[in-house]
């Protein structure tokens, strides 16, 4: 499983021109399953993304507090491009990514344990063609990844 993460002021979803999801100051994660990724790992990137310490405190020093702190919200976007392989020619190769049959329930899982964690969570529409609007905070930007194979 790898996570794109962004500080944002605030994130927005659309599917075919209408708003599906939106958030406030919090994040936007971008949700990339693979192959072998299972509950338990989703439920291990949920507790670790509320968890990090990425928003200001309050004597201003950044990186200070978490979403859990902040009482941020998350907009979650299943993105199954993030998985893939560009180490070969110049069209990527989407071998690492989970069928979506296998990454929709994780996803939602994941979303789930997020929620459990105390955090407002919103979602994108998995499969559909969506567009992404957000106001970046910082900007911050982090990549992570428990689990899976090796490479990029």
């Amino acid at each position: 499983m790898r996570i794109v993460l962004q500080r944002v002021r605030r994130a927005s979803v659309a599917v075919a021109g209408d708003e599906v999801a939106r958030v406030g100051a919090g994040l936007l994660l971008l949700v990339g399953v693979e192959h072998g990724d299972d509950r338990a790992l989703a439920a291990r990137m949920a507790a670790k993304v509320a968890a990090l310490r990425v928003f200001p405190g309050e004597a201003g020093r950044d990186f200070d507090r978490s979403l859990r702190d902040r009482g941020g919200e998350a907009l979650v976007v299943s993105q199954f491009t993030l998985m893939g392989d560009v180490r070969r020619g110049n069209r990527p190769s989407w071998g690492a990514a989970a069928p979506p049959d296998h990454a929709e329930p994780l996803v939602q899982d994941f979303c789930e344990a997020l929620a459990a964690q105390g955090v407002v969570v919103a979602q994108g529409v998995l499969g559909a063609h969506m567009e992404v609007s957000l106001v970046n905070d910082g900007p911050v930007t982090l990549v992570l990844r428990l689990g899976g194979r090796e490479g990029p």
